[in-house]
Order: structure tokens, then C-alpha cells, then sequence
């Protein structure tokens, strides 16, 4: 299995940066892992903004992707549970699985219905900026729960 995830915008923090970089190299341990941006859309109305930023992504999206929507009224998920999602797509023949950010105002209907599945990494709101670490460090964490590191406690 190879894993992508696709954000929309750029990395604008150094320390953000760093923090994607970090993980992006653990993870790279375990398997293939590339990360792709879409570029924003500013000055128009949210949907507007919505379809446009959903067929950037579209066009990063691989074609037999399992494609995997963060988005806060998904599914909430603890470390095990995503660990345990991870292993089964790897071992159930997924090829492909993207995690994908949407930007401000959130994803299309359009680009939602091509989703697999929704998670949410939390009630609570985020920058979009931050979710990028959190959402990597989580895949990282779910690793070593397969792999039974100590990592997770």
C-alpha cells in the first residue's frame, strides 16, 4: 500500500514545516508516503471556493484511491481504531489510501462523494495549518501500534 495526503494551501509556518518533514521521514519507515498540495482559492464565495479547491484536489487524487475525508463531523476514531483501519487496507489489497484537507470553508459535495470514508480527528477546531502534523503524527502512531513499538502508551 502506498499512502498520499493532500492538503489545500500552502505550509505557511517554518515549525509546521519541520513537524510535517518529521513525520512524513517516520512514516516513510513503514511504507511509501507522498504528500500533495492543492493550490487555495481566494475571493469568491464559498461554494465557489469549495468546487474550485475540489478539482485541484480531483486532479491530485489517484485514480483507484480509497480516498479518506478529514472533516470534523466525520467519524471519530482512537490511535487502535485508526491503527486497525491502516493494517486492514494495507492487508485487504487497498493500493493507494489518501487522507485529504480540505481548505477553509471544508470540501465540495462533489469531491465529498468520492470519499471512502470521513474522520474527524476532533470536536474541537484546528487550523488547517496544525491538522497537517496531527493527522501525520496519528498515521505515524498507528504504525507502531501494528508493528508493536513502544511509541504509543
Amino acid at each position: 500500500m502506498r499512502l498520499k495526503v493532500l492538503w489545500v494551501g500552502k505550509t505557511q509556518e517554518e515549525w509546521v514545516r519541520r513537524g510535517i518533514d518529521e513525520y512524513a521521514g517516520r512514516i516513510g519507515r513503514y511504507m511509501p508516503i507522498d504528500l500533495a498540495e492543492a493550490r487555495d482559492e481566494k475571493g469568491a464565495a464559498a461554494e465557489a471556493m469549495r468546487e474550485r479547491e475540489g478539482e485541484r484536489l480531483l486532479k491530485l487524487l489517484p485514480k483507484n484511491a480509497r480516498l479518506v475525508l478529514l472533516d470534523e463531523r466525520g467519524e471519530q476514531m482512537s490511535s487502535p481504531e485508526l491503527a486497525r483501519f491502516l493494517a486492514t487496507n494495507r492487508d485487504g489489497g487497498t493500493q493507494e489510501l489518501v487522507f485529504a484537507i480540505g481548505g477553509a470553508y471544508g470540501f465540495s459535495e462533489s469531491f465529498r462523494a468520492r470519499a471512502f470514508k470521513t474522520v474527524a480527528l476532533s470536536r474541537m477546531t484546528f487550523t488547517h495549518q496544525m491538522v497537517r502534523i496531527f493527522l501525520l503524527e496519528q498515521l505515524y502512531r498507528g504504525f507502531t501500534i501494528i508493528n508493536g513499538e513502544p511509541y504509543h502508551h
